[in-house]
């Protein structure tokens, strides 16, 4: 995800100081419903759709922005906590012109919901804040588990022509096909021979990976 398309010049930005919040989430709090967390819902999405090499991580730093932790994302995205109208990150992911709109084509856009949990997060204070989600390891059907996992941690860098090491995870077809021949397990469990996913170099939750497994040893069905 980009603020200023690809094919255009570069065009200077101004980064404001934010006014970062203190974090006042306790370590161990279970997860509220009604609130987005940082830790476990905002970053992976941006870290999976914009926080990637090319695009918005450290090395990269497209026109000065890096998405890969809270105090980047803070520091050059232009958050004003509480304010998602003013702040750059919500202005790029909701703009309505398609040659402007973040993550760029061929990328698929932010979905509704992706871009409401952000416009959320910000309302809310724009904390880096997290919570204990409960994960069920007994859960591993389709549309359950297995493809809110793949929306929040692999969906952005892996759809569309230029997926990701040419592997698509978009819809139950292509998770399958990535199921089927080994290389959704082994890049999330870090198996030698895979490339490491996510990229950022963190794995998924252990839970998140038996979810998986069971998923695929249970031959993967479409539930």
């Amino acid at each position: 995800m980009i603020f200023v398309s690809c094919k255009h010049e570069p065009e200077e930005i101004v980064i404001i100081d934010p006014v970062i919040p203190i974090d006042t989430v306790p370590t161990g709090l279970t997860c509220d419903p009604d609130t987005v967390y940082f830790r476990n819902d905002v970053l992976p999405l941006l870290i999976s759709s914009c926080g990637m090499s090319g695009c918005h991580d450290a090395s990269t730093a497209q026109e000065g922005v890096i998405l890969t932790s809270y105090q980047s994302v803070m520091g050059t995205a232009e958050i004003i906590p509480g304010n998602p109208g003013r702040s750059k990150l919500y202005e790029a992911i909701t703009d309505g012109e398609t040659d402007e709109r973040m993550p760029p084509p061929p990328m698929s856009a932010l979905s509704a919901d992706q871009i409401l949990m952000i416009r959320k997060w910000i309302e809310q204070g724009a904390r880096n804040n997290y919570c204990d989600a409960i994960c069920d390891t007994t859960s591993f059907t389709f549309s359950g588990a297995v493809m809110p996992i793949i929306n929040k941690n692999c969906k952005g860098c892996h759809t569309g022509i230029n997926a990701s090491g040419s592997i698509r995870l978009e819809d139950y077809a292509t998770v399958k096909a990535a199921a089927d021949n080994g290389s959704l397990y082994g890049a999330v469990s870090h198996q030698q021979g895979y490339s490491p996913m996510p990229k950022n170099g963190t794995k998924l939750p252990e839970c998140n990976i038996i979810q998986l497994r069971r998923w695929i040893e249970n031959g993967s069905p479409n539930d």
